[in-house]
């Protein structure tokens, strides 16, 4: 099984890593005048963020800002879904960076790095 966003196939599975933050609860805090303290509204649960880094490898520059750019179209503000290749399901993605490394040849293929910071919106 292959990673996969939304049922499609973007990434090399070497040095592949998901980590996943922890939600929070998210609060609004106001002094009011003539009042001791401070009022506290509790908002509920928040999102996470999770970040996904990685190696992209292509036979040419080319090819490989095909790819990047063809995962950067996924930084378009919609949630999505994210399927590790052990099967783990992460629902609810909004992609808001993709950092791309310094590419340089290896063998037959140009690589590199890349990290995606993901916001898990519940």
């Amino acid at each position: 099984m292959k990673t996969t966003l939304d049922n499609i196939i973007l990434f090399d599975e070497q040095a592949l890593e998901i980590s996943a933050g922890s939600f929070r609860r998210d609060s609004i805090e106001r002094t009011v005048p003539g009042l001791d303290g401070t009022l506290s509204i509790d908002l509920g649960q928040g999102g996470r963020k999770i970040k996904q880094t990685g190696t992209l490898r292509a036979k040419s520059r080319a090819k490989l800002q095909e790819r990047i750019s063809k995962i950067a179209t996924f930084i378009d503000g919609n949630t999505h879904t994210l399927v590790t290749n052990n099967g783990q399901e992460i629902c609810n993605l909004r992609m808001d960076s993709l950092k791309q490394g310094t590419e340089h040849a290896d063998g037959t293929s140009i690589v590199t790095d890349y990290e995606i910071i993901y916001t898990q919106l519940v």
